[in-house]
């Protein structure tokens, strides 16, 4: 696994850097860096940032930006995004370090060596049976990553549910020192599918501004369709399936059983349907 910086060392493996943490996650700090980065003084960051994540520009729909913001939540051409649209395939959501998890019989599961349960995870107790016995995808975006993500499928949506929480980074060295997702600002989403039954798709925003914007609900959606995008700061998407309805891609399994994360492209094949699913048609549109 990739070595931390030296900068996420220092703020979670030592005293002064904790306690510069409990400064940097506070609102107000992250309010004043979304202002900087949205502005235009903030350009100059950006060809440092595409030599250092080797981020390619020929993938963009352009290639000038007004500001670090504006860069980071660039989208990409239609003809790169490359979306699998074969009926009963499950696409990745996003790019991501994807890591497969079944859901405990105590509705709770591990992500990255700490335990979350689903209940503290979704506050929703109806949710968190519902799940139970299921399968977890936990996508990790690096800096390095496009931040946009889509819909995994056809289906319609139940209104999006937000949770309110401290921004917090979500790489290794932070996850050893708590159940740092409880501690984030989350954002998730109830979908009726017509392959994979009922899915949770959650969003969780990180440090340093980490700030999700979903686009305005509506009431279907399409396999490929663009449901939101993360501003900066590293972030995360997870999936929740029922039991029985999906069955993973195998290397992915068994790489998450070695305790490895599988480098992962929005709209790439990642597991397929268990059986087709009719969920979607009793539920009103």
């Amino acid at each position: 696994m990739k070595k931390e910086s030296f900068a996420i060392r220092f703020l979670y493996g030592t005293i002064p850097g904790r306690c510069l943490l409990k400064l940097l996650v506070l609102p107000g700090f992250s309010r004043a860096a979304a202002r900087y980065l949205e502005s235009s003084f903030s350009r100059w960051m950006v060809p440092l940032y595409i030599r250092k994540f080797g981020v390619e520009l020929r993938d963009c729909e352009r290639k000038t930006y007004r500001s670090f913001e504006d860069f980071f939540i660039r989208k990409r051409r239609e003809e790169r995004l490359l979306i699998d649209r074969e009926e009963g395939h499950l696409i990745s959501p996003c790019d991501g370090l994807l890591s497969i998890y079944s859901i405990g019989k105590n509705s709770a599961y591990w992500i990255k060596h700490v335990e979350y349960g689903l209940l503290e995870l979704l506050q929703s107790k109806k949710l968190a049976e519902k799940f139970r016995g299921g399968i977890c995808m936990v996508f990790r975006l690096t800096p390095g990553h496009y931040h946009r993500y889509c819909h995994i499928d056809e289906g319609c949506m139940e209104p999006e549910v937000r949770i309110p929480g401290v921004l917090h980074c979500v790489r290794p060295i932070a996850l050893k020192a708590g159940p740092v997702f409880l501690r984030n600002s989350r954002a998730y989403t109830l979908i009726h599918t017509e392959h994979f039954g009922d899915v949770v798709q959650m969003e969780v925003g990180a440090l340093l501004v980490g700030r999700i914007h979903n686009h305005p609900l509506t009431k279907r959606v399409a396999r490929g369709q663009e449901k939101g995008y993360f501003q900066f700061g590293g972030s995360t998407v997870i999936l929740l399936f029922e039991r029985g309805r999906v069955l993973p891609n195998r290397q992915i399994w068994k790489r998450t059983q070695w305790k490895r994360e599988t480098d992962v492209r929005m709209g790439e094949r990642i597991g397929e349907a268990a059986f087709t699913c009719e969920a979607c048609k009793t539920h009103d549109i």
